[in-house]
Parts: C-alpha cells; sequence; structure tokens
C-alpha cells in the first residue's frame, strides 16, 4: 500500500475521535494561550448544548447509542480545560482577571456581580444541583435500567422467536431485533457505568475550584507580593469564573444523560411527549387556571402576574375544547343517502363463500383497519409469505371483516363459511404466555392461548418487561391473532388447496419447466388426482415444496394404477428424506415406536380384507388407540417427536385411523426411511399376551 492509499483508507470520520483525544491529552501536558482557551470552552459549551437536544430529540435511547461514549469525552475534555486554565491562573493570575482569557473573566464577572460572596454560594449551589440531583438520579435510573434489561434480554429473545415462528417476521427481522436486545442491555449497562464519570465530574469541579482559590491567593502574596483582598478579589474572580465555565456544561450534559435514560420508550420525541400528554387535558388546565386565579386574588400576592397566567391558561383549555368538540362533530356527521328504490333480486346477491375469513369485535377494528395502519394487516402478509415457502403453495387470501355480533374483543376464523377457530384479544394489554418454566405469577387476567391452549395472563403494558423476566413469552393483542390464524392455516392446509391452487402452482412451476409441465399435467397426470395426491400429504403434515419428485413419482406409476391413495404412498417413498428431515431433523438416529408382533399380524389381516380403517375390529381397534395413546406420551416425556414405524401396506390405513386421537403422531412405512439414517426402538405398543 502506497502514502496516497493509506491517505484515502485513514481519512474522513474516522480520524476524529484519534484527533480529539490527542488534542485532550496535548491540553494537560502542554500550555495553552488564554485565546486557545477562549476556543476551547466556547467550543466545549456549544458541545453539550448539541448533545442535550440530541438527546431532546431522541426517539429511542438505541438511536443514541454512542451517548455513554459521549460522556467519557465530554468529562475528559472538562477535566483537561480545567488542568490547561488552572495552569494558567496560578502561572498569570497576578496580572489580572483577563489573565486566563475572556471567557472566564467574563463568567467570573456575571456570577459574582461585585458580590464575592454571593457568586460563590451561587456556584456552590449549581454544583451541589449537578451532583446531589441530577447526576445521582440519572445514575440510579442506569443502574436500574441495566439490571432490568438484563433480566428481560431471555424473555425478549423468546418473544422474537415466537413471532418468528409464527410468521409475523422474516429471519432478517429476527436477527436485527435480537441484535438490538443485545444493544439495549449493553447501552443500559455502559450508562451505568458512563454516569460515574459524570458524578465524578461534578466533585472534581468542586475541589479544582477550591485548589484554584487557595493556591492562587497563597501564590499572589508569596511570589507576586499581592495584597491579600487584591489576591482574593483576582483569583477568586478567576477560580469560581473558570469553574461556572466548566460547571455549566457539565450541568447541560448531566441533563442530557437523565433524559435519555429517564424516558419511556415512543415513537415520539420528549418534547412532543410533553405536549402531548401534560397540556392536551381541557380539564386539568380549566381546574389549574381557577386555583391561578384564585391565589391571584389573595390581598398581597402579585395579583397581575397570576390572573396573566391563569388567562393564558383558561384560553389553552378553552382552545382545546373547541378543537376536540369540532373534531367530534366532523366525525358524527353522516351524508344522508338518498331513499334507493328496491331492485329485484338477481344473480348479483349471490355471492361465493370466501375460502379463509376472520372477523372480529368493534375493538379489534384498529388493528386490521388500513387506514390506521393495522399492524395485523402486514402480520397476516407475513403469515401467507411464510406458509408459501414452508408448505408450498400460495395459500388463499384471508377475507377481513368486522363482525358486530361477536363480542368487543373477540374474533373467529372461518374456512369456507365454517368456524374453525374463535378466541378473544385485549387490544390494550398483552398477553403473557407461561411456556412451562416460568419463576414467577403475574396480576392481571388469566385466559388460554387460543392457539395452542396454553396457560396465560392478560397484563398491562407496564408489567411487558417484567413478564418476561420472569420467563414469560409476552405478545401484543395483534400478535395472539396472528399466531392462532397462523395454527388454523397449518393445521387446515389440504382443504385450502383448492383446484385453482392446484391450477396456479402447475402454471407457477411451468414458467420454469414448461416442457416438463406440457407432457405430464394434464396429459398424463389428471389434475384432480395430482390435487387429491398432494391433499393427502398435506393432511398428515408433509409439505409439498419438492412438487417436481412429486409429479415424477406421479407419472412413473400412475400406470399401474390410479387410485390417490396409492399414489400417495409412492411419492411418499421417493420423498421420504424430505419427510423423515421433516420430522426428526439433524440427527442420524430416530427415536421411533413399532407394533407388537401379535398385533401387526392382527392388522396386516384386516387390510388385506378391507383396506378401510373401519374393518378393525372394535375391541382391537380400542386396544390399538389405547396402547398408542401411553406410548406417544412416553415418548414425548423422553423429548422424541412420536413416530411409528409400521409395514408399507397398513400405513396410510394407521395412520387415518390414529390421526383424530393422536394428530401429534406421525406414521412412517420401513420403505420411507432413507439409507442413511438408523433408526433405534424405544417403545412397543401392544403386547397382546
Amino acid at each position: 500500500m502506497n502514502f496516497s492509499e493509506l491517505l484515502k483508507t485513514i481519512k474522513g470520520k474516522s480520524l476524529a475521535a484519534p484527533i480529539i483525544v490527542v488534542l485532550i491529552l496535548g491540553m494537560m501536558v502542554l500550555p495553552v494561550p488564554p485565546f486557545i482557551l477562549d476556543v476551547l470552552f466556547t467550543f466545549n459549551i456549544a458541545l453539550s448544548i448539541i448533545v442535550l437536544l440530541t438527546a431532546l430529540y431522541t426517539v429511542r435511547p438505541l438511536d443514541f447509542m454512542v451517548f455513554p461514549t459521549v460522556l467519557l469525552v465530554t468529562t475528559i475534555l472538562r477535566l483537561a480545560l480545567n488542568v490547561a486554565s488552572t495552569r494558567v491562573v496560578l502561572s498569570d493570575g497576578h496580572t489580572g482577571p483577563g489573565a486566563a482569557g475572556k471567557v472566564i473573566e467574563s463568567f467570573g464577572n456575571f456570577l459574582i456581580a461585585g458580590d464575592y460572596l454571593v457568586g460563590a454560594i451561587v456556584f456552590i449551589i449549581l454544583t451541589i444541583i449537578n451532583f446531589v440531583v441530577i447526576t445521582k438520579g440519572a445514575g440510579r435510573i442506569a443502574e436500574v435500567g441495566a439490571r432490568f434489561a438484563l433480566d428481560a434480554m431471555p424473555g425478549k429473545q423468546m418473544a422474537i422467536d415466537a413471532d418468528l415462528n409464527a410468521g409475523m417476521i422474516g429471519e432478517a427481522e429476527a436477527r436485527k431485533r435480537r441484535t438490538e436486545v443485545g444493544q439495549e442491555a449493553e447501552f443500559y449497562g455502559a450508562m451505568d457505568g458512563a454516569s460515574k464519570y459524570v458524578r465524578g465530574d461534578a466533585v472534581a469541579g468542586i475541589i479544582i475550584t477550591i485548589i484554584n482559590i487557595i493556591g492562587g491567593v497563597a501564590i499572589g502574596m508569596l511570589q507576586h507580593n499581592l495584597a491579600f483582598s487584591k489576591a482574593m478579589d483576582t483569583y477568586l474572580l478567576l477560580a469560581i469564573g473558570d469553574g461556572l465555565v466548566a460547571q455549566i456544561p457539565s450541568l447541560i450534559i448531566s441533563l442530557a444523560a437523565g433524559a435519555v435514560v429517564s424516558r419511556v420508550a415512543s415513537d415520539q420525541d420528549i418534547g412532543s411527549q410533553l405536549a402531548n400528554q401534560v397540556f392536551m387535558r381541557p380539564e386539568v388546565l380549566y381546574i389549574t387556571a381557577i386555583i391561578i386565579g384564585s391565589l391571584g386574588l389573595i390581598p398581597g400576592m402579585p395579583n397581575l402576574a397570576f390572573l396573566l397566567f391563569s388567562g393564558i391558561i383558561a384560553g389553552l383549555g378553552y382552545n382545546l375544547s373547541r378543537k376536540a368538540k369540532l373534531a367530534e362533530t366532523q366525525s358524527n356527521e353522516a351524508v344522508i343517502a338518498p331513499p334507493i328504490e328496491m331492485e329485484e333480486a338477481s344473480w348479483k346477491d349471490v355471492s361465493p363463500l370466501h375460502v379463509l375469513g376472520l372477523e372480529v369485535g368493534y375493538r379489534l377494528i384498529n388493528l386490521v383497519d388500513k387506514n390506521q395502519n393495522g399492524e395485523l394487516l402486514r402480520r397476516i402478509k407475513g403469515i401467507r409469505k411464510k406458509f408459501a415457502q414452508e408448505i408450498g403453495f400460495l395459500p388463499p387470501t384471508v377475507h377481513i371483516r368486522d363482525n358486530l355480533e361477536l363480542r368487543p374483543n373477540a374474533y373467529r376464523i372461518t374456512l369456507k363459511g365454517v368456524e374453525v377457530g374463535f378466541g378473544e384479544s385485549n387490544a390494550n394489554q398483552f398477553m403473557a404466555i407461561n411456556p412451562g418454566m416460568v419463576t414467577g405469577t403475574l396480576p392481571g387476567t388469566p385466559t388460554k392461548d387460543p392457539a395452542f391452549g396454553l396457560d396465560a395472563t392478560w397484563i398491562d403494558a407496564s408489567l411487558q418487561e417484567h413478564a418476561q423476566s420472569l420467563g414469560y413469552t409476552v405478545v401484543d393483542a395483534g400478535t395472539v391473532i396472528a399466531t392462532h390464524l397462523n395454527h388454523i392455516m397449518s393445521s387446515h392446509a389440504a382443504e385450502l388447496l383448492g383446484r385453482q391452487e392446484v391450477q396456479t402452482l402447475v402454471e407457477h412451476i411451468g414458467k420454469e419447466s414448461t416442457k416438463f409441465i406440457e407432457d405430464l399435467v394434464p396429459k398424463v397426470i389428471p389434475l384432480t388426482t395430482l390435487q387429491k395426491v398432494l391433499q393427502n400429504l398435506l393432511e398428515e403434515g408433509v409439505h409439498i415444496r419438492d412438487i417436481y419428485t412429486i409429479i415424477e413419482s406421479i407419472s412413473e406409476n400412475i400406470g399401474k394404477s390410479q387410485d390417490p391413495i396409492y399414489l400417495t404412498s409412492v411419492v411418499r417413498i421417493a420423498i421420504g428424506r424430505a419427510i423423515v428431515n421433516q420430522i426428526s431433523p439433524g440427527s442420524q438416529e430416530i427415536p421411533v415406536m413399532t407394533l407388537d408382533t401379535q398385533l401387526e399380524k392382527l392388522l396386516l389381516q384386516a387390510v388385506m380384507n378391507n383396506s378401510d380403517e373401519s374393518a378393525i375390529e372394535p375391541g382391537l381397534a380400542e386396544t390399538l388407540t389405547n396402547e398408542t395413546t401411553k406410548a406417544t406420551r412416553i415418548q414425548e416425556d423422553l423429548g422424541f417427536t412420536p413416530i411409528l414405524l409400521v409395514p408399507g401396506p397398513m400405513r396410510s390405513m394407521l395412520s387415518q385411523f390414529l390421526r383424530r386421537k393422536l394428530p401429534q403422531l406421525k406414521v412412517l412405512s420401513h420403505s420411507e426411511l432413507p439409507s442413511t439414517r438408523n433408526i433405534r426402538v424405544t417403545n412397543l405398543i401392544g403386547a397382546l399376551g
């Protein structure tokens, strides 16, 4: 790398921090002329104001992540200026008040104003305000915030995983949120430590001022033969001016630190929050105006000031009331439509049922209102996208409408006009779901997670972080509905795959493999047969992403039989590796359950006589169901996916028979297992001896 390339590499903003650090260290060691001190003191004040305004306009703490470092740099800068000014004050202070520059002299004269005692007291009060009130309070808030941020990290991570699994967010968004959770904890931890710098800076300011006064008077009297009164006048003005020039930026930075750590997360800056939350209630302003006006009527009070402010506050309240009434009037104005002549019934009155529907009560309308940026609308789009990526076809659009017959917080999910899911979601609260390992209880309304039936509690928004720190998975009202909808769509995927969806799927893959599709569908494989095979796969939770292998397998075997059950079995063998990996990913060894030999023979005999599940004798069916239920429970307690391994001829019948009672059970045939995976029999079902 040549010199020009080196300059290109290091130029720009990356040089700012090293230059500032070098200059600060230089001020501590090298003498600084008074004019340069004036410039640096002015820069310090301007920098502190910039930091304060940035903090006030920051919406989230993470938008100002560099703030802990800024606290450190500004603190060291002030101390370096104190060291440089102390050197000038003690060495040249005998020449007069202007020895350390115009800024220190002006601030000293402004504060002292001819009375040194008053000036000293005011300076001490400013220092106490900074040290005892602002800095101490901000440090305490930062300490508590750091502790709660660390405690809430596991719960927040679980909430992100829940959103990811429910399809509300993608992997990139989840990665971004996880990074923000870690950054938030690091930010509050850094603020907890950085606040100690500000507090130490306030103490150092007092000590440096005392040293300047005592040391300056001693040097002026002993080395420069100044009278005590003259030395006191000169060095007291310089010391207090120097302390004030450093203390004002310190006070501003402390205020900025307090503003950053004390604010509650919102989508508004602090100024907007104050305006919207403090001065937006007319009744509060009216009562305040009455109280202030009453005080103004008391004899001896500054009547003009009190009555003036009473009038201003009352006027502001009246203005807010007038705007509120105007907005209410405009919202209540209804356009009276002209009477419409009753028309004859026509085919327009017949509308087809929507495949997938979501109906909500009136309190949930804002979640699905496009004009109000309904959060649930965006999440439903994410659910459909994730469904298409994982299952293998694009599901129908979710038709959303309000239903005033439902309870205000209720919703229901319909499939072809029939209700398949129902629940309630409190729009202004959060659901804290117990995943089974929480460390405490929460105040709120007990309920059940509508999607999976887990114990849950509706809590206020203020308890969100506390609930996460106890191990609860906390989700908002929109996420509750979205998760339930996602679960319904996954469990009814076969019914969502209609003829239109199959046709669209074939056309979609035909764009990439035109010849492949033209030769097979529908010339060799009827569309109805393909639809039935795909539905059979989806009913057992098998995704259909590998549509090419599925179509190839059907085309190779449709000459033997057009029975969808037979074709489904050969397709399952063709995509066996994907099925097994979907059920038991990663591990080379698959824990399975198998049938007792005697029970297996009886079932094989039933299949040979009749492949329908009704061929199983009632007593045998009851025994099979009970024994399989016990074995499944044991598998789940061991942490294994319940997998039943059976001979190929009976797989379809057993899967159909057991699916009603045990939807979580996966029934595989020996021929579906890939040669690269080993099996381990962990349970034997139905020893009839």
